[in-house]
């Protein structure tokens, strides 16, 4: 009797551990299950950014063949300089407008240094794509998402999860895609001058 008084610790504590971890990520499975966890980096939002992205990258809006634009001087949270390009497309059957910001930073990056070698700098690929009617009524139907240059989705730690950067990105929060947006003159969320979603 005595050695197991001992010995209570080997077993109390990776039961415990194992507890909480179950416990951790059924907590976590129950608030995306009932809508309570964050309004993006669902399953339904990366396969959406999946095919959202393939269909930029036959539009040659995204990817090695991607078309070029004009570089300008940008600002914070995007990138020192920018390109952006806009086109109307059709993802899973839904036209909409896709507004694409290449985001480009580094030391040394100018409008010239990106002329000259885009991938050097090119550290993200913003894109909005107005989805279909009651997506997210409040606003605007826009679809969010931050791409690294393959294609593959940004993440950001919120709550002891990983969430990739996908739907309505920030939604309900001060600061983020959405909150920052909402103020473009015209209220249609997009500031590009000459961009009619």
């Amino acid at each position: 009797m005595k050695h197991a008084k001992k010995d209570w610790h080997k077993i109390a504590i990776p039961s415990l551990a194992l507890l909480g971890t179950l416990t951790l990520f059924g907590c976590q499975s129950m608030i995306r299950a009932v809508g309570m966890g964050p309004p993006m980096g669902s399953g339904q939002d990366i396969a959406d950014s999946q095919d959202l992205w393939n269909t930029l990258e036959r539009a040659q809006l995204v990817g090695a063949n991607a078309r070029k634009s004009n570089p300008y001087m940008g600002s914070p949270p995007h990138g020192k300089v920018l390109e952006t390009l806009h086109q109307h497309i059709t993802v899973n059957g839904h036209n909409g407008m896709a507004i694409v910001k290449r985001n480009y930073g580094g030391p040394g990056v100018s409008i010239n240094s990106v002329d000259a070698n885009r991938s050097k700098y090119l550290k993200a690929i913003t894109v909005m794509f107005k989805r279909e009617a009651g997506y997210d009524t409040k606003d605007k139907d826009w679809f969010w998402a931050k791409y690294k240059p393959n294609g593959s989705l940004h993440i950001k730690e919120k709550m002891g999860m990983k969430i990739k950067l996908a739907g309505r990105v920030a939604k309900g929060q001060p600061e983020g895609c959405i909150s920052c947006h909402r103020g473009a003159p015209g209220g249609d969320f997009v500031f590009a001058g000459g961009i009619h979603p």
